[in-house]
């Protein structure tokens, strides 16, 4: 049994799209990247006082989510995006991403709310290397919540 103290390691991980469609193939990626908030800040110059500015919260800012796995040729995934950069047609949806222990049973859950396909790409075709080709999804999102 691990030690529950014992920070987790980050490769054993399940993504779920909701209402994209169920596709067992469009919950598996080699990389997940993004999961940060950041606080904004404006700057305030008080009258009288040129020693230093106040700085101030503003509010929350989410970095962008990507995701990265080996190309799949048909999945709802990429129908989902498809349909957002040839069709127009922007439907968010909530995003789930668990880190799961050992025994893979869920020890964090990030819930993104409100994501939508930002860009879609194709790793490099090369053919002077044997590389596997990589999709790379990127998604805007509203804000995440932490589950533990």
């Amino acid at each position: 049994m691990a030690n529950s103290e014992y920070p987790p390691v980050s490769f054993h991980f399940q993504v779920t799209f909701h209402d994209v469609g169920e596709d067992g193939v469009d919950s598996k990626f080699q990389s997940v990247s993004g999961l940060s908030a950041e606080m904004g800040t404006d700057t305030y110059r008080e009258g009288g006082e040129n020693r230093f500015e106040y700085i101030l919260p503003t509010r929350s800012r989410y970095n962008t989510l990507v995701f990265k796995r080996g190309l799949i040729k048909n999945s709802n995934l990429i129908k989902w995006c498809t349909d957002t950069f040839e069709n127009m047609i922007i439907k968010p949806v909530k995003v789930t991403v668990i880190l799961l222990n050992e025994n893979s049973d869920p020890l964090m859950t990030w819930s993104v709310e409100h994501a939508w396909p930002k860009k879609w790409a194709v790793s490099d075709l090369n053919a002077e290397q044997g590389e596997i080709a990589i999709e790379t999804l990127e998604l805007n999102y509203q804000f995440f919540t932490l589950e533990t």
